[in-house]
C-alpha cells in the first residue's frame, strides 16, 4: 500500500469497531484499504490504503469519527520514520506561553496574552508583536524568569518523542520564537541536541525591554529547517516539524511530516496533519513506532 492512515486517541479511546468504520469509509471512496494494525492497543492503529489522496482519506476519517477524540494522520508508507525533529517550544513542547507567564509577574498577563493569541493566529506581524510585548515588560526583575521556569510544565509525550527519535538516530532541535533562557533549559531536560530562539536583553538584573537581533521569526524557522536538513544530508521529506502558531506554518508545510499541535485555527486549517486529542507520542505512532519501541524518557 502506498499510504498509511494512522488513528491515535487518548489511551483506551480507540476500538476495533471504530477502525472498521473508518476502513469502510475509505473503501466507499474507492480506496484499497488494508487490515488495521494495532500499534498500541486501544490507542493507536495503522490502516494501509492506496488509490486515494491523503487529504481525502483524512477527510473521510474525520467525517466518520465525528466528535470522537481520535486524531487521523496520513503519511506515505515509504520513509515514515523521520531523521530530523524540529519542534516549537511554547504551547507545544511545554504547555504554556512562557512570555505570557512572565507577564503575570508584572500584572500584565491578560493584556500580553491577548496580543500573543492574535500573533499566533496570524492576525499580527510576529516580529512587531514580540517587540511590543517584551517592551511592556521593561524593568521586570530577572527573578521572574526563574519563577516562570519553576512553574513550566512539559507537554505529555514530549520526553518520549525526543528520547525515541534520538535513540533511533534522529537529530532533535527546538526552534522557538521564545527565549534562549527557556529553550536551553527545556533542551537540556529533554535531550534535544540543539535549540534556536531569541535572546532577552537584561540590564542590572532587570529586563531591558528589548530582544537581541536577529529576531527568530517564521522565516527563520523555515530557514533553520532547511539548514539543519542540509547539514545532516537529509531531504526535507525526512524531517518532522511540530508547532501550534502561525509562525510555525511555513516549516510545517515544508517538512515531510508537519504536525499542527493543538493549533490555532489558521494553522489547523492549513496544515496537512494535526493532533487535537492525543499526546505528543502521536508523532511517534504517525511514524509507525509501536508502543513497545517507545522510550518513556527520563
Amino acid at each position: 500500500m502506498s499510504h498509511i492512515l494512522t488513528l491515535v486517541a487518548p489511551a483506551g479511546d480507540l476500538d476495533t469497531p471504530t477502525l472498521a468504520r473508518v476502513r469502510a469509509a475509505l473503501a466507499a471512496l474507492g480506496a484499497d484499504a488494508g487490515t488495521p494494525d494495532w500499534l498500541a492497543e486501544a490507542e493507536a492503529a495503522d490502516i494501509p490504503f492506496a488509490g486515494l489522496a491523503p487529504e481525502q482519506a483524512i477527510a473521510a476519517a474525520r467525517a466518520t469519527l465525528g466528535e470522537a477524540p481520535v486524531d487521523a494522520i496520513a503519511t506515505l508508507s515509504e520513509g515514515r520514520r523521520k531523521r530530523l525533529l524540529l519542534a516549537d517550544m511554547d504551547s507545544t513542547i511545554v504547555t504554556t506561553e512562557t512570555l505570557d507567564e512572565m507577564a503575570a509577574f508584572a500584572g500584565l498577563k491578560e493584556r500580553i496574552a491577548g496580543i500573543t493569541r492574535r500573533s499566533m493566529n496570524g492576525e499580527l506581524d510576529f516580529r512587531a508583536a514580540l517587540i511590543e510585548r517584551v517592551g511592556m515588560l521593561k524593568g521586570l526583575d530577572e527573578s521572574a524568569l526563574q519563577r516562570t521556569w519553576e512553574a513550566t510544565e512539559i507537554t505529555p509525550g514530549a520526553q518520549a518523542l525526543v528520547a525515541t527519535m534520538r535513540a533511533n538516530g534522529a537529530h532533535c532541535a527546538i526552534v522557538s520564537g521564545g527565549f534562549t533562557w527557556f529553550t536551553g533549559r527545556v533542551a537540556e531536560r529533554l535531550g534535544f541536541h540543539a535549540h534556536y530562539s531569541n535572546t532577552l536583553e537584561l540590564a542590572d538584573g532587570k529586563l531591558a525591554g528589548t530582544v537581541a537581533e536577529p529576531i527568530l521569526d517564521r522565516d527563520a524557522k523555515l530557514a533553520t529547517l532547511k539548514r539543519l536538513a542540509a547539514e545532516h544530508g537529509l531531504p526535507l521529506s525526512a524531517a518532522l516539524t511540530v508547532g501550534d502558531g502561525a509562525n510555525d506554518l511555513a516549516m510545517l508545510q515544508a517538512a515531510g511530516l508537519g504536525v499542527a499541535w493543538r493549533a490555532k485555527p489558521v494553522v489547523a486549517a492549513a496544515a496537512r496533519a494535526r493532533v487535537d486529542h492525543a499526546d505528543l507520542r502521536a508523532l511517534l505512532f504517525a511514524q509507525g513506532y509501536r508502543a513497545a519501541e517507545i522510550i518513556p524518557g527520563a
